[in-house]
């Protein structure tokens, strides 16, 4: 499970007799499980294959939407905010959401635009599939690294865009209303 560049699983195999059972796609939230336990986001093997991108790329969108629709309170999110709760890397965050059409990118900031609906017809069409891995069976204790100097940690991760804004009016106050900055 160790790895120096963030990658959460290396390498699936089902062989042709179990393929189109889902267990590919068992493998991939089991490594997604995992990272949860470990406090990391990850990310599959880098360069993924074109047969890698076909099996990550409907788990990368069927779970986020699912966060979008059914984890998430939260009137704004940022996409590092959906990374730390998925343990999807942002960058395969970001590639999931342009696939579907549904970010933009204005003034250097990415917006999820689309209404409940619109997510609903995608969570349609990209389910979250059988069989599923239940997290509360999982027993596991991860290898500890020191937080501050793995890349990989949850923790390390910019604060949200809320986070950001309550540090902003912390700032204001504290000194004398001259406003952000970070030095």
């Amino acid at each position: 499970k160790y790895s120096d560049v963030g990658y959460n699983l290396a390498c699936i195999l089902t062989f042709p007799a179990h393929q189109r059972k889902g267990y590919g796609r068992f493998l991939i939230a089991f490594s997604y499980e995992l990272s949860k336990k470990e406090e990391k986001v990850g990310s599959p093997e880098k360069p993924i294959s074109d047969m890698g991108q076909k099996a990550y790329l409907p788990y990368w969108t069927s779970t986020v939407v699912d966060f979008l629709l059914n984890q998430s309170d939260e009137s704004e999110l940022s996409i590092m905010d959906i990374s730390k709760r998925t343990s999807i890397m942002s960058e395969d965050i970001v590639f999931a959401l342009n696939r579907l059409g549904i970010l933009k990118f204005i003034n250097g900031t990415y917006f999820i635009d689309a209404e409940r609906e619109q997510l609903m017809e995608v969570a349609m069409a990209h389910p979250v599939k059988e069989p599923r891995v239940d997290s509360s069976r999982l027993h596991w204790t991860p290898f500890i690294t020191d937080v501050k100097r793995d890349k990989f940690s949850i923790h390390t991760k910019k604060a949200s865009i809320q986070q950001e804004y309550a540090l902003k009016e912390t700032n204001k106050k504290s000194s004398g209303g001259a406003g952000y900055h970070r030095g």
